[in-house]
């Protein structure tokens, strides 16, 4: 019977494997040496984003307040909605917003969007910005 020598080898673990929580106590226990390092921001998906905007805010030494719609709006807002026998919700459904921004554009609380007020201009037909507010708003197409 012949005899031959066969040696098996353990492939080494793959980096990966190294990191694992038992790799890292298992070389602990051995007393080899152990270097862990968190890396900023690893495991995220967050990308940092440095604007010029950034720059300004900090030398900026008063508080920045965001614009709201002006009360007259929202009492423009009301008396169309109202003259045409609409809920908040109804005008919202109409509009594709939800109930609570025309509630939060009629107290006053609402920070303006340009679209939103144009949907709501069509649906009430009353012009809710310019110098004619309050105005019946015009077809379109009619000039």
């Amino acid at each position: 019977m012949d005899t031959e020598t066969i040696i098996l080898r353990k492939r080494p673990p793959k980096a990966s494997a190294l990191k694992t929580e038992q790799a890292v106590n298992s070389a602990r226990r051995t007393g080899q040496a152990v270097d862990t390092q968190q890396k900023f921001g690893a495991a995220s998906n967050k990308h940092p984003v440095a604007t010029i905007n950034t720059a300004k805010l900090d030398r900026e030494t008063e508080e920045l307040k965001h614009d709201h719609v002006p009360l007259e709006v929202g009492k423009l807002i009301m008396q169309g909605r109202q003259a045409k026998g609409m809920s908040q919700k109804d005008l919202a459904t109409k509009i594709c917003e939800k109930p609570q921004v025309i509630g939060d554009y009629e107290a006053g609380r609402g920070i303006p969007n340009q679209q939103v007020l144009g949907k709501i201009e069509r649906v009430i037909e009353m012009k809710l910005r310019g110098k004619d507010k309050g105005q019946a708003l015009k077809p379109p197409g009619k000039k």
